[in-house]
């Protein structure tokens, strides 16, 4: 595999979720590290350096949002592109804009949603990383085709 797409890392507490995600990305050229949790998220970032980080919300020991918070709360990952890809509750979108996550994918999802939602925050890394954390750059997983945005006010 090239990785010429570049580096995502997957964060989810299922493996089957973990493998289905890895699957789909590295078929589209991504190169793909996983994580199991929040807190090994933290600790793989940090030596595979990736590009684009993919979270679950609910996960044992740091859940996605707190692990959001902490990328943003450091210099090195403060504008890592981060997307959620999780069953969200409203509550759940809310606090991942207030912590700045960039997009989200909702769960169950269609696998070119998954692609799609990489790709654009590959380009918010190729663009040098989002101006402003008002809320979502865009989301998907309202039930209908494509990209919408998804401001909070």
């Amino acid at each position: 595999m090239s990785g010429a797409s570049g580096r995502v890392l997957v964060v989810d507490d299922s493996e089957v979720i973990r493998q289905l995600i890895r699957v789909n990305l590295e078929l589209e050229g991504f190169q793909v590290v996983t994580a199991a949790d929040g807190a090994e998220c933290l600790e793989v970032v940090r030596r595979v350096r990736p590009d684009v980080v993919t979270l679950d919300v609910v996960m044992p020991r740091l859940d996605g949002l707190r692990t959001a918070a902490r990328l943003r709360a450091v210099p090195e990952t403060s504008r890592l592109p981060i997307g959620i890809v999780s069953a969200c509750t409203p509550a759940d979108l809310e606090r991942g804009a207030s912590v700045g996550v960039d997009g989200y994918l909702g769960k169950p999802f269609d696998p070119a949603d998954l692609v799609a939602l990489v790709w654009r925050l590959m380009a918010l890394r190729d663009a040098g990383g989002p101006d402003r954390r008002d809320g979502f750059a865009y989301g998907f997983g309202d039930g209908s085709a494509g990209f919408r945005s998804q401001r909070t006010e």
